[in-house]
């Protein structure tokens, strides 16, 4: 994937004066040897200019890690720290950080091999709250050198998603179609975030893709969609009009991004969209978002935001569903009862017309889209990937601004269940624990819209923290809370 940032951590290690600066060169060194051996030397980079102990030494890290390459802070306390040096250290640094301690060794060296670490990283958090710098710190910080290995593995994804969200820009066409008010996308959290928007007219989009009428590169395109659809190509005579409009697309992403790295999208999809281009876009959405470059529905901002996200955790393909329809009685009966540890509650069914990977289905044929089609042509409907979702552990999650411009979020990890859908679209059936609950106490009682974000696997660690770094309260970070534990709105004779 093109459009992800890599991720290069700068390890540098600190020291306080008055312990043995051995304690943390050789800690240093066995953090590394425990890294490299278990996920190799790509995404890390041992600084090796000095132990952070004065002001100096910190100026003489930041430094040599910049000039390595690195996006992304690791400051490991060897042993107690120098608590003003290694706050500045983050403070200074353009990047995520994180703070991460050594544990003693042995209980045959605590008197000169004592680092009291463990101390010293109560030290560090207060100075960062002192100084109103963000750091990440896991929540088990202070470990052995395979222990550290793993938080400091760990890491990259989180931060991964930090650097994407400092260089991205969400590029919109049009305004939300009519009756999509929950889809509300107040900018001012964006550029709090850092993230930069260019809001266009779904009329500048037409006349880009009018002038790539008979563009050279339309053929091609066609052969690359064809070999992915394979049998389940069934409207060929839509394929030249879908790559038209992905190549304009993709030549609207070059010509747009300006001075940012990564790029995510807000396509307008109806009313007008069927009529005037003469097909819809899900297929061709479903496409960027497997380059990771996610292109959300309905002109969902904070949904084309949440996608990227995850694709940034996950380092793969994501998609955005309705969270839709309940599982029929008869169905649970037949083939979720019994079979799995899910009451019918706990399941749903997600969907949208067409926009998830081919990839992420277990099979895909191109059709019409069948709800656009009860009131229009079926032949301007063309263009909608369908297929059941994969089978396998999901994580259903958004990121979301309220109207007064609040951060607000979500995050449920679940499964896709193996059982046929008999439906159309891209659908799969959902089992999340407690989703009855979650559903009425956090989707529908803190407003959230019905689009969520689906990253496949269980993600949840690592939004949790991604979520908490770029600043939603703790009090507005939902999760499915498990049974016995009741949600603040909850009626406890319910």
């Amino acid at each position: 994937m093109s459009n992800l940032p890599e991720v290069k951590i700068g390890v540098v290690a600190v020291s306080r004066d008055c312990f043995p600066e051995s304690l943390s060169v050789n800690r240093r060194k066995a953090l590394m040897k425990a890294y490299t051996e278990k996920y190799g030397t790509d995404s890390v980079y041992e600084c090796p200019v000095c132990i952070v102990e004065s002001e100096i030494h910190m100026v003489q890290a930041l430094e040599d890690i910049k000039k390595a390459g690195c996006n992304a802070l690791c400051v490991y306390l060897g042993n107690f720290g120098p608590e003003i040096s290694e706050t500045l250290l983050a403070k200074h640094f353009d990047g995520p950080a994180m703070f991460i301690a050594a544990a003693e060794e042995t209980q045959n060296d605590l008197v000169g091999g004592r680092g009291d670490a463990y101390c010293g990283m109560l030290n560090a958090s207060y100075n960062l709250k002192l100084r109103n710098v963000k750091a990440y710190i896991p929540e088990n910080p202070v470990g052995t050198a395979a222990e550290c290995a793993d938080m400091l593995h760990e890491f990259i994804s989180v931060a991964r998603a930090i650097v994407g969200l400092s260089d991205l820009k969400i590029i919109s066409f049009g305004p939300r179609p009519l009756n999509f008010l929950a889809c509300n996308a107040p900018i001012k959290q964006l550029y709090n975030l850092g993230v930069e928007i260019e809001e266009n007219s779904e009329l500048d989009l037409f006349e880009a893709f009018k002038k790539h009428d008979g563009d050279e590169r339309i053929p091609a395109k066609v052969k690359e969609m064809e070999a992915e659809l394979g049998a389940g190509n069934h409207k060929p005579e839509v394929l030249p009009k879908l790559a038209q409009y992905e190549l304009t697309l993709l030549d609207w992403i070059e010509a747009h991004r300006g001075y940012r790295k990564y790029v995510a999208i807000a396509g307008k999809c109806w009313p007008a969209f069927q009529t005037q281009f003469g097909f819809v876009p899900c297929y061709v959405n479903s496409r960027l978002t497997g380059m990771g470059i996610p292109v959300s529905c309905e002109v969902d901002i904070y949904g084309c935001l949440s996608e990227f996200i995850g694709t940034c955790v996950s380092a793969d393909t994501v998609t955005l569903l309705d969270i839709n329809n309940t599982v029929p009685d008869d169905m649970y009966e037949e083939s979720i009862k019994g079979k799995f540890n899910y009451t019918h509650n706990d399941t749903f069914m997600g969907f949208h017309c067409g926009n998830t990977n081919s990839k992420k289905l277990t099979s895909c044929n191109m059709k019409y889209q069948m709800i656009m089609a009860r009131t229009l042509p079926e032949e301007v409907t063309q263009g909608t990937l369908e297929g059941d979702i994969v089978p396998g552990d999901i994580t259903f999650y958004r990121l979301q601004s309220t109207a007064d411009n609040k951060l607000r979020a979500y995050i449920a990890q679940g499964e896709v269940l193996p059982v046929a859908t008999r439906s159309f679209g891209g659908i799969g059936i959902f089992a999340i624990p407690e989703m009855g609950r979650f559903y009425r106490h956090v989707l529908i009682e803190k407003n959230f819209p019905h689009h969520g974000a689906v990253a496949f696997g269980h993600f949840g660690k690592a939004l949790y923290e991604v979520f908490k770094y770029i600043g939603v309260p703790v009090e507005d970070l939902n999760f499915n809370q498990p049974k016995g534990m009741l949600y603040p709105t909850e009626n406890p004779f319910a």
